[in-house]
């Protein structure tokens, strides 16, 4: 299937704007330290930033989320009419991410069709899922979907691309953007494609070979919050050219060396700790996510508390070495296992893996308008 990955009309700061105030990181990161976000916030002050135009899943079950919701909304409409963007007409971008622990990684910005992606279990779409939802985290992102004017992509997507045929022969011009990134979450450069240079790049796109295009490598829930709204709105009669048939989203090599797989921890809150670490003693926290999920989910059960999915090892430790609260340390899935795997047995367990730490994950930054 081709035309699934194609060139957008990106709209980026502009120029002059504190692109370190501007870039965040994507919004389910830290989602146990709202003070990450409330130290985030006091650095970007009254300066433009995506900050305002997203909601940290931190403050989920906030008693202020719905003035939370309405001021993302307000704040999308007042950047739009204060002149806050320049639109970067029919490009991809080329970006280039310095990770902090120095590796480069590469991808393409671009918009996804949604009539190609199908997250429901047993799909045979070109564009898959990785991983199954946790549907409580689903109706808000709809919400937030439905009630926004702009979207900003934390949305990765794989290629299985041994040969780099793809982003190895991008031959990106115009430089965008070249900053570093708040708190040590290393540097950020993007730069344009357009024209024939991105014509070669989604003629290569279009021709990558196999059953699955396209597998998810993050943005699971965002993605299938988009999915559900351009179904509701085809049903209601839009047009098929409505720009919220389209997704935001970069484009990841999987064979890229700068691509590392991380686990997703669980961590119990308000529960017996130590009757978790004695129920647990004995069993192989290697095996299957699924034996782990289903683990927590009648330990919580029978002794009540909450769960939440944690990136990195040492933030999962320091969460559970807590009163009342307990870590579940667990297995990193190989990478080169992924396209196989969904395949042939369709999705791992909900937060099966993520790519790379808090800090390395995508930051929003580009936006693209999603009304008419």
């Amino acid at each position: 299937m081709t035309d699934i990955f194609t060139p957008a009309d990106i709209l980026l700061p502009t120029p002059g704007t504190d692109m370190e105030r501007w870039a965040v990181v994507a919004c389910d990161q830290f989602s146990a330290e709202p003070s990450y976000w409330e130290d985030l916030s006091a650095y970007v002050g009254d300066a433009p930033s995506a900050l305002r135009l997203m909601l940290p899943e931190a403050y989920l079950g906030a008693p202020d989320i719905e003035a939370r919701k309405a001021a993302m909304e307000q704040a999308m409409c007042d950047y739009l009419v204060e002149d806050v963007f320049q639109t970067i007409p029919d490009s991809y971008i080329f970006v280039e991410r310095t990770l902090p622990n120095g590796k480069v990684r590469r991808g393409l910005v671009g918009k996804l069709d949604l009539e190609a992606y199908d997250w429901t279990p047993g799909s045979v779409s070109p564009v898959r899922s990785t991983e199954a939802t946790v549907p409580e985290r689903l109706p808000t992102r709809v919400e937030l979907r439905k009630r926004a004017v702009l979207e900003m992509p934390h949305i990765v997507l794989f290629i299985d691309d041994p040969a780099d045929a793809v982003l190895g022969a991008a031959e990106p011009g115009e430089t965008l953007y070249d900053f570093d990134l708040y708190g040590g979450g290393g540097h950020l450069r993007g730069r344009r494609l357009t024209g024939p240079a991105a014509a070669r790049v989604k003629a290569a796109i279009d021709a990558i070979p196999g059953e699955i295009q396209f597998a998810m490598g993050d943005g699971n829930h965002s993605l299938a919050a988009a999915k559900n709204r351009w179904e509701e709105l085809k049903a209601a009669g839009a047009p098929m050219d409505h720009p919220a048939r389209y997704a935001l989203a970069e484009l990841e090599n999987l064979r890229d060396d700068a691509v590392d797989f991380y686990p997703i921890h669980r961590v119990l809150f308000g529960t017996d700790a130590g009757g978790f670490l004695r129920e647990l003693g004995g069993k192989d926290t290697g095996e299957l996510v699924a034996e782990a999920d289903a683990f927590c989910r009648a330990y919580i059960a029978e002794h009540g508390g909450t769960v939440d999915y944690i990136h990195g090892e040492a933030e999962a430790r320091r969460m559970g070495s807590q009163p009342g609260c307990a870590a579940l340390l667990l297995p990193t899935l190989p990478k080169a296992e992924l396209f196989p795997h969904i395949a042939a047995s369709g999705n791992y367990p909900k937060k099966s893996f993520s790519v790379g730490h808090s800090l390395d994950k995508r930051w929003y930054l580009e936006c693209r308008r999603i009304t008419e």
